[in-house]
């Protein structure tokens, strides 16, 4: 508990973070034993607890967006008519399709830098690959995504 509250700064939260991870580490020990068990223990915990502050800081900045489009003032004017979303809903299953396409580790790379916030050094750890590899993969499943929406 004293580990996960130091991550995630929030004793209820570190709860939660500790019951999820001694039910992962349940079910892993159940398929095979570790070799060191209470450090296996202890990453699955510190990877649930960075991957909830890294969520808190996405959600954060998506409620400072929705405040600072409240203090500016965007109107109901600026609302997309049924035709833009119409088109975004395409763009969109096209985006989705060209992921689809990618190799393992270049989707991955992709997903994890522009959906989960991941900075290049973390996808390379996930990866077990150099940074600079990184860098590419994520640049080339951003290429292959703009070419499938035949943007330049």
């Amino acid at each position: 508990m004293n580990y996960a509250s130091g991550i995630v700064g929030d004793k209820a939260h570190a709860e939660d973070i500790v019951q999820e991870a001694w039910l992962r580490f349940d079910e892993a020990v159940r398929r095979r034993q570790p070799e060191h068990p209470l450090g296996y223990l202890y990453r699955i915990v510190r990877n649930l607890a960075l991957d909830g502050r890294r969520r808190m800081t996405r959600e954060s900045r998506v409620m400072v967006n929705r405040h600072f489009d409240a203090v500016v003032g965007t109107s109901a004017d600026d609302a997309p008519g049924p035709e833009r979303i119409a088109l975004y809903k395409d763009e969109l299953e096209l985006v989705i399709a060209a992921i689809d396409e990618l190799p393992e580790r270049t989707r991955i790379a992709l997903e994890m830098h522009r959906f989960g916030g991941c900075k290049l050094r973390e996808i390379a750890a996930f990866l077990n690959i150099s940074i600079p590899l990184a860098h590419v993969l994520v640049a080339d499943g951003v290429q292959h995504c703009k070419r499938r929406l035949g943007w330049p």
